[in-house]
């Protein structure tokens, strides 16, 4: 599916690929914005967020926010993860059940979304490319499939292409996914990784270390992208919400983290919010994590005392 990066996030619209607002005529069945960045302006982020720099904020709890807001025109604004659901074609993945979709060269990356109907969420994600080769896997855990949905491009280079899902629950635990491709073109600004890792501040993580960000209350969701100097890439992201509470979980493998870096997207309901990257890797294996807010939700106000409205 088409994916939009935000503070390089991708914003979806109804029918039509990459859709940036009057530039992209192409259609395909990934359907994101992208617009045109300069750094040296105030420009519209792929989700739609005009902002300098990168929209940090001077926080003293050292949370992870934004500084500016979401454009008037609509055609900008950021799409969420469930909004984009509505125009999906999706199927159901009964538990222990293993479904695939197979592609053409002509795919240049594809997006991933999953859910449930709120029960927990345990699955496989491969990418494969011939006979048993899987350059990059996945294994994702949601506490709640509904709440916090999973959402992430896998980047598909070369031919023989398939995105194999496979439910590790149990009978009683089915899901619902989607994939949607984007097939490029000359109009394409390219993948969101790229946009994001042009734009984000990079975090070099070494082998073995841990990294962690947490992220203020406003943040309704943040996009995550991890890549390495072309060595191969292990690595597990989590989404935590108190001391130990993971609410999402995903273990990474790609055997070339610069052709096949990770982009995700984690919704981030209510506050406490933290993501912690692991590099399970030895020391010769570092990678790199882009990690930004995505979408911001302006409801949230925080007075003097530090009383959070709604």
């Amino acid at each position: 599916m088409k994916i939009y990066a935000s503070i390089l996030a991708l914003t979806i619209t109804g029918a039509s690929a990459f859709v940036q607002p009057s530039a992209f005529s192409k259609s395909s069945n990934l359907k994101a914005s992208y617009v045109n960045l300069d750094k040296e302006q105030t420009v519209a982020r792929p989700n739609g967020v005009p902002t300098n720099g990168l929209g940090r904020s001077n926080d003293i709890s050292n949370s992870r926010t934004t500084s500016i807001s979401p454009v008037s025109d609509g055609s900008m604004s950021p799409i969420s993860t469930q909004e984009m659901w509505k125009g999906l074609e999706s199927i159901r993945v009964q538990g222990d059940t293993l479904r695939t979709c197979s592609f053409d060269e002509r795919v240049e990356r594809v997006e991933v979304l999953m859910k449930t109907n709120g029960r927990p969420l345990n699955a496989d994600v491969e990418l494969w490319q011939g006979h048993h080769n899987d350059p990059q896997r996945l294994r994702v855990y949601l506490e709640d499939g509904e709440a916090r949905s999973f959402r992430a491009t896998m980047e598909s280079p070369g031919s023989s292409n398939s995105v194999a899902i496979r439910n590790i629950g149990t009978q009683e635990y089915p899901l619902t996914a989607g994939v949607e491709a984007d097939f490029g073109g000359p109009d394409s600004t390219g993948s969101p990784a790229d946009i994001l890792g042009s734009l984000a501040e990079p975090r070099t993580v070494q082998g073995g270390a841990v990294y962690t960000l947490p992220f203020a209350p406003e943040v309704s969701s943040i996009q995550v992208m991890l890549n390495s100097d072309g060595r191969p890439m292990n690595a597990k992201v989590e989404l935590l919400q108190g001391p130990n509470n993971v609410k999402a979980s995903m273990e990474i493998y790609a055997e070339d983290g610069q052709k096949r870096p990770l982009y995700v997207i984690m919704e981030s309901p209510g506050s406490g919010n933290v993501v912690r990257i692991v590099n399970t890797a030895t020391v010769e294996y570092p990678l790199v994590a882009h990690v930004e807010p995505y979408i911001i939700d302006e409801a949230f106000i925080e007075n003097n005392n530090g009383m959070t409205w709604r």
